[in-house]
């Protein structure tokens, strides 16, 4: 088969004659791909920001498809079926996922050891990421094995089109847990950092939730004028004072909510901070840019929530914390427990309150992706989501 592959940094190839996957446990299935997409966290893959990676890793955790062969003791799926799959393998039967929170499921990841020595604990096994997660092949190919398929696999109805529900397997649920993490009340103002695919969704969430306003930061006139169509005040940051904005904004007092949309390569081209983060992870002694982190932490309203989605692979510098330690900030992140908001975002966009298609920007063939890979990182061409069609 035909699949995108990681070759090293800034290296994705479409390779043919890839190995075809097979059923190697009774819950497996194989899904024979119609639909997936290029997303941010592909792109600290192609930067190589992100350790554990190897050599014909199979890219890419966003896709959806066919099912064309199921194993002996998947119950729940058929032949035939359409289903999306989320990015997060999990088995439904640990402690964590009985609880919900299934980007920490206990089970999925067979490099639990080599994760636990990193982190402390092990996180869930993820497609087409790490070694640290779990070394699965990604979606960005042909076929996809689906480990624990009857556990996490959303079965689509008919009479939608891919591009409104394969969203469904990352961004739009965690553009969602971004906004609920925020106990969003009528009052608040929720600020996005970054205005990417994740930040697009994150917007429209907090607006469905019933923020009083939503305002988002980046420097993409693309993405601004998307955010402002979903409903956004926008702050390009290259123009504008970000916190002299939200003074105005709040009356001085600040958000109450802030998300981070961003993640570990935060760009900020007038700001000492970004580079001093530059220097030092040219350097190697810091691997991830946590720019908008401070600016959040320095901005929002005191007893406000900080919010990140933003994915963030190893160590950042010069944090203030104690600035958020006297402000009474709370935190919260994490990988998304995409199958906790499926079941209510299907049955969304089913009744029309939102068509996730919006999002997609570009439409190409596998053998174009490794081309795509490059204009989505650098932001050309109006590229804000890539949509592959193998």
């Amino acid at each position: 088969m035909r699949a995108l592959r990681w070759h090293g940094k800034k290296d994705i190839r479409c390779d043919n004659h890839v190995p075809e996957p097979s059923i190697e446990d009774g819950r497996d299935v194989i899904v024979k791909v119609s639909s997936c997409a290029i997303c941010g966290s592909d792109l600290h893959l192609y930067d190589g920001f992100m350790p554990g990676m190897e050599h014909g890793d199979i890219m890419g955790h966003e896709f959806m498809g066919e099912v064309v062969e199921v194993g002996h003791g998947n119950k729940r799926l058929k032949v035939g079926d359409r289903v999306v799959v989320p990015f997060t393998i999990i088995c439904g039967e640990c402690e964590q996922c009985r609880r919900g929170n299934f980007s920490v499921c206990e089970r999925s990841n067979r490099n639990a050891d080599v994760a636990s020595k990193l982190f402390g604990h092990s996180t869930a096994g993820l497609f087409g990421y790490t070694h640290l997660t779990g070394g699965y092949a990604g979606g960005q190919a042909e076929f996809v094995r689906v480990p624990f398929a009857d556990a996490s696999a959303v079965v689509i109805p008919d009479g939608l089109t891919d591009e409104q529900v394969l969203f469904l397997g990352d961004i739009f649920p965690t553009g969602w847990q971004a906004a609920a993490a925020c106990e969003i009340e009528p009052t608040d103002t929720v600020v996005v950092w970054g205005a990417g695919p994740v930040g697009q969704f994150a917007i429209r969430s907090a607006l469905m939730m019933g923020a009083k306003q939503v305002v988002a930061i980046d420097n993409v006139p693309e993405r601004l004028g998307m955010a402002e169509a979903g409903g956004a005040i926008a702050i390009n940051f290259d123009a504008d004072s970000v916190v002299e904005r939200l003074n105005e904004l709040t009356n001085g007092k600040g958000p109450e909510k802030c998300i981070d949309a961003v993640g570990m390569e935060a760009h900020a081209t007038r700001s000492i901070d970004s580079l001093y983060d530059r220097a030092k992870q040219a350097t190697m002694m810091e691997s991830d840019r946590p720019h908008v982190l401070r600016e959040m932490i320095y901005v929002c309203r005191p007893a406000g929530i900080l919010s990140v989605p933003g994915v963030y692979g190893g160590l950042i510098d010069k944090v203030p914390f104690g600035a958020l330690m006297n402000k009474g900030l709370t935190v919260r992140t994490g990988q998304t427990h995409v199958n906790r908001w499926t079941d209510d975002l299907l049955r969304r966009i089913q009744e029309g309150q939102i068509d996730p298609s919006f999002v997609v920007t570009h439409s190409v063939s596998l053998e174009q992706g490794p081309e795509m890979y490059k204009t989505f990182r650098d932001k050309k061409d109006g590229c804000i989501k890539v949509v592959i069609k193998p």
